[in-house]
């Protein structure tokens, strides 16, 4: 056989400068933007701060006390910080234009920073896993269906016929298809998570260990069968049923033990003393909810007009590094605009499906998938995502995450729906009114769910209240 050449057509995705930086920035958090400008800042002569970022370009607005009730001076106040304008779809939406120039101190409307996590969500993490990988867009569209359905623990809740149904009519993949998948997400860090059930998830983390690590083989061996016995079997059991010696099995259960039950916890606490920057401010004006950006999420600015002059009488090298970083500022610019447009455009399309929410909590909270949002702006899933990465927003109800407004949920009998949220927090208050002699059982609560209209299994009863972190009612019952 002989080396030869021969000319070939095909189709390749080209990402350019501008549309990753685009996207870089846009999965960026507002403490982490601050950050990102910053170093620009200082490596491009011809960016400089625009006149209205310099008083303000850190502060976080505000339209409410941190309580969340109403401020007296709020109509007066907005009046002279922000500027009505008209969206390309024909709504008035409020921008943030920058701080009151009156000259005063900090009004009780502009503070530094809000005492929330900071720390990346676990769909965060892996989402930016999943972008990293080398995945097809086939694949990577059914990765980001299964990530977005693993819950807060790290499991995979939902079955594999059930994110193909979600994946539908875009994307017709069987579920063999999606368990590759599912199998290559299985692989990232947290180790152990998309696992649907406890003995999966223990079996990633001890295929991760090495070969020889004491008690390994065994241990997985429990976890493919006797594990959800082992409580009630014991050791000796344990030892009768799988003709092992005791010494053997108790390392093995003592391996058990050191593994993490709940992979995903481990991304997104609130650890105390930390704070974030919200992204947003939404707030309710004359019976409508408003939305802005807050200060300094979007920083202010342009170009050093003293450098754009010199191009054209510098020499050729100066002039190309100039056109050069010129080019970079102009991207940069355009990029912070495209991230606070796309932003403004998602938070709002959240108001609008989950005002209830707003008004009345969690229990008023619908049915909501970042599909379902990408849909309506016409925009991709991921895209969607990255713009809720990191992302807090200021509410009445005080400063949350804007993964709080997506939920799962079931169908009800009255023909509407409820997301798993409003149904957990039904649970709650079900749990925080019964009697403490008396405690509702999983299956009481099932019932007494089903009679208000939303039919629920008993294990989903117990699903979700093992997620509140309620203990089984055995466990909560009170005498005296």
């Amino acid at each position: 056989m002989k080396p030869r050449l021969s000319p070939a057509l095909h189709q390749q995705l080209i990402l350019t400068p501008q549309l990753r930086l685009a996207i870089r920035l846009l999965q960026l958090s507002t403490a982490e933007l601050e950050l990102e400008v910053a170093e620009a800042m200082d490596n491009n002569p011809l960016l400089d701060w625009a006149e209205d970022n310099v008083a303000g370009s850190a502060d976080a607005h505000e339209t409410r006390d941190a309580d969340g009730t109403d401020g007296q001076q709020e109509a007066q106040h907005e009046q002279e910080i922000v500027e009505e304008r008209w969206d390309r779809e024909g709504e008035p939406w409020q921008e943030r234009i920058g701080p009151s120039s009156d000259g005063g101190g900090s009004s009780s409307f502009d503070v530094a920073c809000e005492h929330a996590a900071s720390e990346e969500t676990l769909h965060d993490h892996l989402f930016w896993q999943l972008h990293l990988g080398h995945f097809s867009q086939r694949d990577l569209a059914i990765g980001v269906a299964l990530i977005d359905a693993i819950d807060d623990d790290g499991y995979l809740r939902d079955g594999l016929d059930a994110i193909a149904g979600i994946l539908e009519p875009e994307i017709s993949a069987h579920p063999d298809e999606i368990l590759v998948v599912l199998h290559r997400i299985q692989q990232f860090d947290p180790v152990g998570v998309g696992a649907r059930e406890l003995g999966e998830c223990m079996r990633l983390q001890l295929h991760a260990l090495e070969p020889s690590t004491p008690g390994r083989a065994l241990a997985i061996t429990i976890t493919e069968g006797p594990l959800a016995r082992l409580p009630k079997i014991g050791i000796q059991g344990l030892c009768r049923e799988l003709d092992c010696v005791r010494e053997d099995a108790q390392i093995a259960v003592e391996l058990l033990r050191s593994l993490d039950p709940r992979p995903g916890a481990q991304h997104g606490d609130m650890p105390a003393g930390t704070y974030v920057t919200p992204d947003c401010v939404i707030w309710r004006q004359q019976g409508l909810w408003r939305v802005a950006l807050a200060a300094g999420a979007t920083p202010r600015i342009g170009i050093h007009h003293g450098y754009e002059q010199m191009i054209q009488g510098a020499s050729n090298s100066d002039a190309d590094y100039l056109r050069g970083r010129l080019q970079e500022a102009r991207w940069l610019i355009k990029g912070l605009e495209s991230r606070a447009d796309t932003l403004l455009r998602v938070v709002r399309c959240l108001v609008r499906e989950q005002a209830g929410f707003l008004e009345f909590g969690a229990q008023a909270l619908l049915p909501l998938t970042l599909r379902s949002i990408a849909g309506e702006l016409g925009l991709h899933e991921s895209t969607v995502s990255r713009a809720i990465a990191r992302k807090y927003v200021r509410t009445p109800r005080g400063t949350i995450s804007l993964r709080d407004f997506f939920a799962s949920g079931i169908e009800t009998e009255g023909g509407g729906s409820a997301s798993s949220t409003a149904i957990q927090d039904m649970i709650r208050k079900l749990v925080e009114t019964e009697d403490p002699r008396k405690p509702l059982s999983d299956a009481r609560l099932a019932e007494r769910l089903k009679a208000d209209g939303v039919p629920v299994a008993r294990r989903t009863v117990a699903k979700y209240r093992e997620a509140l972190h309620i203990p089984p009612s055995h466990e909560r019952v009170r005498i005296g």
